[in-house]
């Protein structure tokens, strides 16, 4: 279940990456106050008709062992359980689990 998870957000990683050139240039076209309304208003059309996965915001940092969305450490992308498991085994390089 969580590889059709991680499939899924690396598709829409790969999507937004594809329109984030165009997608930024249609916005800074619907913001510009010196442009004419109805060019605003076509840029707006044509920002409404590009795929909602190409945007960032519907990318979700997963944990690549797991799948899990949520408390993930962004520099390994593994989750805070996962992170910790390795921690205290020690095959993380320079990360020693703590304990007094």
């Amino acid at each position: 279940m969580y590889e059709k998870q991680n499939i899924r957000d690396h598709k829409r990683r790969l999507l937004a990456a594809k329109y984030e050139l165009r997608r930024k240039l249609y916005k800074a076209f619907c913001k510009d106050p010196d442009l004419p309304s109805d060019m605003r208003d076509k840029h707006r059309y044509k920002l409404s008709k590009l795929p909602r996965n190409s945007s960032f915001a519907r990318v979700r940092n997963r944990c690549i062992s797991t799948g899990r969305p949520r408390s993930v450490v962004e520099f390994f992308r593994i989750s805070r359980i996962v992170f910790r498991g390795l921690a205290s085994r020690g095959p993380l390089m320079g990360i020693k689990k703590s304990s007094w």
